[in-house]
Protein backbone atom coordinates (compact mmCIF):
# COMPACT_ATOMS: atom_id res chain seq x y z
CA UNK A 1 0.00 0.00 0.00
CA UNK A 2 1.27 3.51 -0.84
CA UNK A 3 2.12 5.97 1.97
CA UNK A 4 -0.67 8.23 0.69
CA UNK A 5 -3.15 5.38 1.04
CA UNK A 6 -1.87 4.47 4.53
CA UNK A 7 -2.63 8.02 5.71
CA UNK A 8 -6.12 8.02 4.21
CA UNK A 9 -9.21 6.81 6.08
CA UNK A 10 -10.14 3.29 5.01
CA UNK A 11 -13.62 4.52 4.10
CA UNK A 12 -12.24 7.28 1.88
CA UNK A 13 -9.78 4.88 0.29
CA UNK A 14 -12.55 2.40 -0.53
CA UNK A 15 -14.58 5.20 -2.13
CA UNK A 16 -11.59 6.22 -4.22
CA UNK A 17 -11.07 2.63 -5.36
CA UNK A 18 -14.75 2.30 -6.33
CA UNK A 19 -14.76 5.50 -8.37
CA UNK A 20 -11.38 4.82 -9.98
CA UNK A 21 -11.69 4.09 -13.72
CA UNK A 22 -10.09 0.68 -13.14
CA UNK A 23 -12.48 -1.94 -11.79
CA UNK A 24 -11.92 -2.88 -8.14
CA UNK A 25 -11.44 -6.63 -7.59
CA UNK A 26 -12.50 -7.42 -4.04
CA UNK A 27 -12.24 -11.09 -3.04
CA UNK A 28 -14.13 -12.57 -0.11
CA UNK A 29 -11.90 -13.92 2.68
CA UNK A 30 -13.31 -15.99 5.50
CA UNK A 31 -10.61 -15.50 8.13
CA UNK A 32 -7.75 -13.17 9.13
CA UNK A 33 -5.12 -15.52 7.72
CA UNK A 34 -6.60 -15.31 4.23
CA UNK A 35 -6.95 -11.55 4.72
CA UNK A 36 -3.22 -11.21 5.46
CA UNK A 37 -2.35 -13.28 2.41
CA UNK A 38 -4.61 -11.12 0.22
CA UNK A 39 -2.94 -7.93 1.40
CA UNK A 40 0.59 -9.33 1.04
CA UNK A 41 0.05 -10.29 -2.61
CA UNK A 42 -1.34 -6.86 -3.51
CA UNK A 43 -5.13 -7.10 -3.21
CA UNK A 44 -6.45 -3.58 -2.57
CA UNK A 45 -9.62 -4.35 -0.56
CA UNK A 46 -11.31 -7.45 0.81
CA UNK A 47 -14.78 -8.67 1.70
CA UNK A 48 -16.16 -10.37 4.82
CA UNK A 49 -19.34 -12.11 3.65
CA UNK A 50 -22.00 -14.50 4.89
CA UNK A 51 -21.40 -17.37 2.46
CA UNK A 52 -17.76 -17.79 3.50
CA UNK A 53 -18.43 -17.05 7.18
CA UNK A 54 -21.21 -19.63 7.36
CA UNK A 55 -18.94 -22.22 5.75
CA UNK A 56 -15.83 -21.43 7.79
CA UNK A 57 -17.33 -20.86 11.24
CA UNK A 58 -20.41 -23.09 11.18
CA UNK A 59 -19.78 -25.56 8.38
CA UNK A 60 -23.24 -24.59 7.14
CA UNK A 61 -24.75 -23.00 3.99
CA UNK A 62 -25.56 -19.30 3.60
CA UNK A 63 -29.17 -19.32 4.83
CA UNK A 64 -29.09 -16.66 7.61
CA UNK A 65 -27.70 -18.90 10.34
CA UNK A 66 -25.01 -16.38 11.32
CA UNK A 67 -26.29 -13.74 13.75
CA UNK A 68 -25.39 -10.05 13.54
CA UNK A 69 -22.87 -10.21 16.44
CA UNK A 70 -21.22 -13.27 14.89
CA UNK A 71 -20.92 -11.56 11.52
CA UNK A 72 -19.54 -8.38 13.08
CA UNK A 73 -17.04 -10.44 15.06
CA UNK A 74 -15.80 -12.11 11.87
CA UNK A 75 -15.39 -8.74 10.15
CA UNK A 76 -13.71 -7.17 13.20
CA UNK A 77 -10.99 -9.81 13.34
CA UNK A 78 -10.34 -9.41 9.62
CA UNK A 79 -10.14 -5.61 10.01
CA UNK A 80 -7.57 -6.04 12.80
CA UNK A 81 -5.40 -8.28 10.62
CA UNK A 82 -4.87 -5.91 7.67
CA UNK A 83 -4.37 -2.28 6.68
CA UNK A 84 -6.50 -2.43 3.52
CA UNK A 85 -10.25 -1.61 3.50
CA UNK A 86 -12.72 -4.33 4.51
CA UNK A 87 -16.23 -4.45 3.03
CA UNK A 88 -18.87 -6.20 5.16
CA UNK A 89 -22.05 -8.16 4.55
CA UNK A 90 -25.06 -6.68 6.39
CA UNK A 91 -27.47 -9.28 4.99
CA UNK A 92 -31.01 -7.89 5.27
CA UNK A 93 -30.07 -5.56 8.11
CA UNK A 94 -31.34 -8.25 10.51
CA UNK A 95 -34.83 -6.82 10.78
CA UNK A 96 -36.58 -3.49 10.27
CA UNK A 97 -35.12 0.02 10.17
CA UNK A 98 -34.26 -0.09 13.88
CA UNK A 99 -32.21 -3.24 13.33
CA UNK A 100 -30.54 -1.69 10.29
CA UNK A 101 -29.41 1.23 12.44
CA UNK A 102 -27.81 -1.17 14.92
CA UNK A 103 -26.23 -3.16 12.09
CA UNK A 104 -24.53 -0.05 10.72
CA UNK A 105 -23.46 1.11 14.19
CA UNK A 106 -21.86 -2.22 15.10
CA UNK A 107 -20.08 -2.65 11.79
CA UNK A 108 -18.80 0.92 11.86
CA UNK A 109 -17.43 0.39 15.38
CA UNK A 110 -15.69 -2.73 14.06
CA UNK A 111 -13.80 -0.56 11.57
CA UNK A 112 -15.20 -1.72 8.24
CA UNK A 113 -14.99 0.63 5.26
CA UNK A 114 -18.26 -0.40 3.65
CA UNK A 115 -21.48 -2.34 4.31
CA UNK A 116 -24.23 -3.70 2.11
CA UNK A 117 -27.82 -4.60 2.86
CA UNK A 118 -30.21 -6.48 0.59
CA UNK A 119 -33.92 -6.60 -0.14
CA UNK A 120 -34.55 -10.29 0.47
CA UNK A 121 -37.11 -11.52 2.98
CA UNK A 122 -35.45 -12.74 6.19
CA UNK A 123 -34.18 -15.43 6.52
CA UNK A 124 -32.34 -14.75 3.28
CA UNK A 125 -30.58 -17.17 0.94
CA UNK A 126 -27.37 -17.01 -1.03
CA UNK A 127 -28.09 -14.87 -4.07
CA UNK A 128 -27.58 -17.78 -6.47
CA UNK A 129 -29.93 -20.18 -4.68
CA UNK A 130 -33.51 -20.86 -5.74
CA UNK A 131 -36.82 -19.76 -4.16
CA UNK A 132 -35.77 -16.29 -3.02
CA UNK A 133 -38.33 -13.69 -1.93
CA UNK A 134 -37.98 -9.91 -1.77
CA UNK A 135 -39.53 -7.27 0.47
CA UNK A 136 -41.57 -4.34 -0.95
CA UNK A 137 -39.39 -1.58 -2.43
CA UNK A 138 -40.65 1.05 0.04
CA UNK A 139 -39.48 -1.11 2.95
CA UNK A 140 -35.99 -1.39 1.48
CA UNK A 141 -35.90 2.34 0.76
CA UNK A 142 -36.68 2.97 4.43
CA UNK A 143 -33.82 0.66 5.42
CA UNK A 144 -31.37 2.52 3.20
CA UNK A 145 -32.48 5.89 4.55
CA UNK A 146 -31.98 4.54 8.08
CA UNK A 147 -28.50 3.23 7.18
CA UNK A 148 -27.48 6.58 5.68
CA UNK A 149 -28.57 8.43 8.81
CA UNK A 150 -26.93 5.87 11.12
CA UNK A 151 -23.40 6.14 9.75
CA UNK A 152 -21.10 8.49 11.65
CA UNK A 153 -18.46 8.66 8.93
CA UNK A 154 -20.03 10.08 5.76
CA UNK A 155 -17.41 8.23 3.69
CA UNK A 156 -18.57 4.82 4.94
CA UNK A 157 -19.68 3.10 1.73
CA UNK A 158 -23.27 1.85 1.74
CA UNK A 159 -24.27 -0.60 -0.95
CA UNK A 160 -27.82 -1.71 -1.72
CA UNK A 161 -28.39 -5.15 -3.20
CA UNK A 162 -31.53 -6.31 -4.93
CA UNK A 163 -32.39 -9.95 -5.60
CA UNK A 164 -35.45 -9.01 -7.64
CA UNK A 165 -34.25 -10.48 -10.96
CA UNK A 166 -35.11 -14.00 -9.83
CA UNK A 167 -38.51 -12.92 -8.49
CA UNK A 168 -39.76 -10.02 -10.60
CA UNK A 169 -37.41 -9.78 -13.60
CA UNK A 170 -34.63 -7.49 -14.81
CA UNK A 171 -36.74 -4.35 -15.33
CA UNK A 172 -38.07 -4.41 -11.78
CA UNK A 173 -34.58 -5.10 -10.44
CA UNK A 174 -33.16 -2.05 -12.23
CA UNK A 175 -36.08 0.09 -11.07
CA UNK A 176 -35.44 -1.02 -7.50
CA UNK A 177 -31.71 -0.27 -7.79
CA UNK A 178 -32.48 3.26 -8.92
CA UNK A 179 -34.91 3.77 -6.04
CA UNK A 180 -32.20 2.62 -3.67
CA UNK A 181 -29.70 4.99 -5.25
CA UNK A 182 -32.13 7.88 -4.76
CA UNK A 183 -32.49 6.85 -1.11
CA UNK A 184 -28.73 7.30 -0.62
CA UNK A 185 -26.98 4.06 -1.56
CA UNK A 186 -23.47 4.73 -2.87
CA UNK A 187 -23.06 1.45 -4.76
CA UNK A 188 -25.71 -0.73 -6.44
CA UNK A 189 -25.73 -4.51 -6.66
CA UNK A 190 -28.27 -6.21 -8.90
CA UNK A 191 -27.64 -9.82 -7.95
CA UNK A 192 -27.54 -12.84 -10.27
CA UNK A 193 -28.02 -11.51 -13.82
CA UNK A 194 -28.21 -14.50 -16.15
CA UNK A 195 -26.62 -13.09 -19.31
CA UNK A 196 -24.14 -10.51 -20.55
CA UNK A 197 -27.12 -8.66 -22.07
CA UNK A 198 -28.68 -8.29 -18.62
CA UNK A 199 -25.33 -7.12 -17.25
CA UNK A 200 -25.13 -4.43 -19.95
CA UNK A 201 -28.66 -3.28 -19.12
CA UNK A 202 -27.76 -3.00 -15.45
CA UNK A 203 -24.63 -0.95 -16.08
CA UNK A 204 -26.31 1.36 -18.60
CA UNK A 205 -29.56 1.92 -16.73
CA UNK A 206 -28.62 1.91 -13.04
CA UNK A 207 -27.89 5.44 -11.81
CA UNK A 208 -24.72 4.85 -9.86
CA UNK A 209 -21.65 2.60 -9.78
CA UNK A 210 -22.57 -1.06 -10.29
CA UNK A 211 -21.25 -4.06 -8.39
CA UNK A 212 -20.76 -7.53 -9.92
CA UNK A 213 -20.44 -10.90 -8.20
CA UNK A 214 -18.16 -13.52 -9.75
CA UNK A 215 -19.17 -16.96 -8.53
CA UNK A 216 -17.86 -20.14 -10.19
CA UNK A 217 -20.85 -22.35 -10.97
CA UNK A 218 -23.38 -19.60 -10.18
CA UNK A 219 -26.21 -18.17 -12.27
CA UNK A 220 -24.23 -15.29 -13.81
CA UNK A 221 -21.66 -15.46 -16.62
CA UNK A 222 -18.22 -15.97 -15.10
CA UNK A 223 -16.15 -13.17 -16.67
CA UNK A 224 -12.74 -11.64 -16.21
CA UNK A 225 -12.34 -8.35 -14.41
CA UNK A 226 -11.45 -6.65 -17.70
CA UNK A 227 -14.60 -8.00 -19.37
CA UNK A 228 -16.72 -6.74 -16.47
CA UNK A 229 -14.99 -3.35 -16.60
CA UNK A 230 -15.70 -3.13 -20.32
CA UNK A 231 -19.38 -3.85 -19.62
CA UNK A 232 -19.40 -0.98 -17.13
CA UNK A 233 -18.99 -2.44 -13.66
CA UNK A 234 -17.08 -0.49 -11.01
CA UNK A 235 -16.47 -3.36 -8.58
CA UNK A 236 -16.35 -7.14 -8.81
CA UNK A 237 -16.39 -9.44 -5.81
CA UNK A 238 -15.03 -12.96 -6.02
CA UNK A 239 -17.45 -14.44 -3.54
CA UNK A 240 -16.49 -18.08 -3.19
CA UNK A 241 -13.16 -18.95 -4.82
CA UNK A 242 -11.12 -18.65 -1.62
CA UNK A 243 -13.55 -20.94 0.22
CA UNK A 244 -13.76 -23.43 -2.65
CA UNK A 245 -9.99 -23.66 -3.10
CA UNK A 246 -9.48 -24.23 0.63
CA UNK A 247 -12.25 -26.84 0.76
CA UNK A 248 -10.77 -28.83 -2.10
CA UNK A 249 -7.20 -28.58 -0.83
CA UNK A 250 -8.14 -29.65 2.70
CA UNK A 251 -10.31 -32.51 1.43
CA UNK A 252 -7.43 -33.82 -0.68
CA UNK A 253 -4.99 -33.44 2.22
CA UNK A 254 -7.15 -35.27 4.73
CA UNK A 255 -8.01 -37.99 2.22
CA UNK A 256 -4.28 -38.59 1.79
CA UNK A 257 -3.77 -38.68 5.56
CA UNK A 258 -6.68 -41.08 5.97
CA UNK A 259 -5.17 -43.32 3.31
CA UNK A 260 -1.48 -43.20 4.25
CA UNK A 261 -1.32 -41.64 7.72
CA UNK A 262 1.03 -38.91 6.47
CA UNK A 263 0.98 -35.51 4.77
CA UNK A 264 4.51 -35.95 3.40
CA UNK A 265 3.38 -36.02 -0.22
CA UNK A 266 1.79 -32.58 0.22
CA UNK A 267 4.83 -30.65 1.46
CA UNK A 268 5.38 -29.14 -1.99
CA UNK A 269 1.93 -27.52 -1.67
CA UNK A 270 2.62 -26.02 1.76
CA UNK A 271 4.07 -22.79 3.13
CA UNK A 272 6.52 -24.31 5.59
CA UNK A 273 7.44 -23.29 9.14
CA UNK A 274 9.77 -20.31 8.67
CA UNK A 275 7.87 -18.84 5.72
CA UNK A 276 4.59 -19.25 7.55
CA UNK A 277 5.96 -17.45 10.61
CA UNK A 278 6.94 -14.56 8.35
CA UNK A 279 3.46 -14.60 6.79
CA UNK A 280 1.71 -14.20 10.15
CA UNK A 281 4.12 -11.53 11.42
CA UNK A 282 6.16 -13.36 14.05
CA UNK A 283 9.26 -11.19 13.46
CA UNK A 284 7.28 -7.99 14.10
CA UNK A 285 5.99 -9.37 17.40
CA UNK A 286 9.52 -10.40 18.46
CA UNK A 287 10.81 -6.90 17.58
CA UNK A 288 8.18 -5.33 19.84
CA UNK A 289 9.11 -7.67 22.66
CA UNK A 290 12.79 -6.74 22.34
CA UNK A 291 11.95 -3.02 22.22
CA UNK A 292 9.81 -3.00 25.37
CA UNK A 293 12.20 -5.20 27.35
CA UNK A 294 15.33 -3.31 26.28
CA UNK A 295 17.14 -1.49 29.09
CA UNK A 296 15.21 -3.26 31.86
CA UNK A 297 17.02 -5.05 34.67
Amino acid sequence: MLIRDMCMKKTTLLRDLIFNPEILVIPVVHDPLCARIAEQVGIKAIFSAGYANSAAYLGKPDVSLMSLPEMVNCASRIVDAVTIPVFADGDTGYGNVTNVIRTVELYEKAGVAGIFIEDQVFPKRCGHMEEKQVIPPREMVAKIRAAVDARKDPDLVLMARTDAIAVEGIDEAIQRANLYHEAGADLLFVEAPESVEQMRCICSEVKGPAFANNLPGGKSPYLTAQELQDIGYAVVADATSCTYVIARAVRELFAEMARTGSSASFTDRMILFDDFNRLVGLSEIREKERYYYSGLY
